[in-house]
């Protein structure tokens, strides 16, 4: 086995298991790992190396693959130094919002109730006439 040079993050389809793609993976020094099906932060890292990709290549025509690899990492820096944030927000951020909001909050402690709890009455409320 070669040293290795590399970990792969690969979602859990089952072409990335393959005996033959794992063995060449293998033999170039890759190690493949793998995700959930569906794994959320897999879509975020995605989204990210799109970025990067497009910050670093649009326009471009290198001609080697050190090249290549030198603007990923220049790139990398530059957003490294000055981040975008991102903020989730898919059907599960949806379902958890609206889950959220069907639960009373109690005196702004952040903590939450699934009732609402029930009004003490005074005893001026309660007496008819006072």
């Amino acid at each position: 086995m070669p040293p290795l040079r590399l970990l792969l993050v690969l979602d859990n389809l089952s072409g990335h298991h393959t005996p033959s793609f794992v063995m060449w993976l293998c033999e170039q020094g890759i190690m493949p790992l793998y995700t959930a099906l569906g794994g959320s932060w897999l879509n975020m890292s995605e989204s990210i190396q799109r970025i990067l990709k497009r910050r670093a290549l649009d326009g471009e025509h290198p001609t080697t693959p050190q090249q290549i690899i030198d603007w990923l990492e220049e790139t990398a820096e530059g957003w490294n130094a000055d981040p975008t944030p991102f903020v989730w927000g898919g059907k599960r951020k949806r379902q958890r919002d609206r889950a959220r909001d069907r639960r009373h909050a109690l005196d702004g402690s952040g903590a939450y109730r699934s009732l609402p709890l029930r009004r003490q009455r005074t005893r001026a409320q309660q007496r008819p006439g006072a």
